[in-house]
């Protein structure tokens, strides 16, 4: 079976810098950044939008319809609703959550930033987000863009992605490595 990881990387990886300079152009990199991050919020709470997204069944005349329906109920349009669009037509849906990430990673790496990706059991406050930042940029030297995904199957804590490390603070992982520790001794 072939890996298609990489060409979804590839495919991101371009539509993504062919917007930052759009964006970058038009002073808008905060507004777009909002918009697409409004749109992945809306894939990961909707079972629905995900499995659409995700499938190559429909026709692109139909994912165009579905999502510019989906992007004027949401109230995003300009850019980054046309943009989104573009995909649709392209028969590139299922790349755009890729293409979203390689946006942020882009816009952080243009501001001397480093991406952290991080999960959460629950939507994480502004003091929060603050306050993991701060940790991060002491551990990094840097300052720190971090993408917030919720995942109420962790239970509780955090997964934290920085480059290539991670800290697994989550009560799933917890569980799971006392479980192993106890049939070790039982």
């Amino acid at each position: 079976m072939a890996d298609t990881s990489q060409t979804v990387s590839g495919v991101a990886e371009r539509y993504a810098s062919s917007l930052y300079e759009l964006a970058s152009e038009a002073g808008s990199v905060d507004q777009i950044g909002a918009e697409l991050a409004g749109f992945q919020t809306m894939i990961n709470e909707s079972a629905d939008l995900k499995r659409f997204i995700e499938s190559p069944v429909f026709s692109a005349e139909d994912q165009l319809r579905a999502v510019a329906a989906v992007l004027e109920k949401a109230g995003i349009s300009g850019l980054s609703g046309n943009f989104i669009k573009v995909a649709a037509s392209n028969r590139r849906l299922f790349a755009v959550p890729g293409m979203i990430k390689s946006y942020f990673q882009i816009v952080a790496r243009n501001r001397g930033e480093i991406s952290a990706e991080v999960t959460s059991a629950h939507a994480l406050t502004a003091a929060q987000e603050n306050e993991l930042k701060a940790t991060l940029k002491g551990v990094t030297g840097k300052d720190v863009a971090i993408n917030v995904n919720v995942d109420p199957s962790i239970l509780g804590g955090l997964i934290v992605k920085v480059g290539s490390r991670q800290i697994d603070t989550s009560l799933r992982t917890k569980l799971s490595t006392l479980k192993l520790a106890l049939k070790e001794v039982g």
